[in-house]
C-alpha cells in the first residue's frame, strides 16, 4: 500500500485527535517498522488492517466509519499533493470518469508498485453515474469517503447508493448529483 495512504493515517490521527494518540495508536499496533512511513513508500497492507483494529477498539468505531472517515480526509491530502491531476478535470463525474485512464496512469508512473482499485464507468449522464469498484481490499468505504470529498471539493452534493456484485471484491455506486 503507498507510504501516502499511511502517513495521511497518521497525521489525521495527530489533527484531528492528538500526536500522543497516533503514537499510542502506532504502539499498539506493533508495528514492525514503528510507524515509520515516507510518503513515497510502499508497505504491507495488513500494517494498515494493524492500525485499523487498534482504532476500532480505542474509537468505538468500526471499521467502515473509520474507512469513511479516513477517505473523506485522505481526499484533501492526495488533492494538495496531486493538485494538477485534479486541475484537469471539469468536475466530480469528470473526474470519477477518468479515475482509471488518466488519473491512476498518473499515480502508477509516480508509484508502479501501487496496487490501486479499479474503476469502470458502466454508465453516465450529466448528472448521474453508475461506477463499478473492484478491490481485493474491500476498501469501498474509503472510496466512498474520497467521492463525498471530491463532491464538497466540486461544491456540488452527491446521492449515492453503493451495491455489493456477485463478482467478489466488486461493488456498484450509483452516483446522482443533486
Amino acid at each position: 500500500m503507498l507510504g501516502i495512504v499511511f502517513t495521511s493515517l497518521i497525521d489525521m490521527l495527530e489533527e484531528k485527535v492528538s500526536p500522543e494518540f497516533a503514537d499510542d495508536v502506532i504502539m499498539e499496533a506493533g508495528l514492525e517498522n514503528d510507524g515509520a512511513y515516507t510518503a513515497v513508500g510502499y508497505y504491507p497492507f495488513e500494517q494498515m488492517q494493524r492500525l485499523l483494529g487498534v482504532l476500532v477498539e480505542k474509537t468505538g468505531k468500526s471499521t467502515n466509519e473509520l474507512l469513511y472517515d479516513f477517505g473523506y480526509y485522505l481526499f484533501g491530502k492526495l488533492g494538495a499533493v496531486h493538485g494538477d491531476v485534479l486541475a484537469n478535470t471539469e468536475g466530480m463525474l469528470d473526474m470519477l470518469e477518468h479515475l482509471d485512464g488518466d488519473i491512476h496512469v498518473q499515480v502508477k508512473q509516480l508509484y508502479p508498485d501501487a496496487d490501486l482499485p479499479r474503476f469502470t464507468v458502466i454508465s453516465r449522464t450529466d448528472n448521474t453515474m453508475r461506477l463499478q469498484y473492484y478491490s481485493k481490499r474491500e476498501l469501498y468505504p474509503l472510496a466512498e469517503g474520497l467521492m463525498d470529498a471530491a463532491a464538497a471539493h466540486y461544491h456540488c452534493t452527491l446521492e449515492r447508493e453503493t451495491h455489493q456484485l456477485d463478482t467478489p471484491h466488486t461493488y456498484e455506486f450509483s452516483i446522482s448529483l443533486v
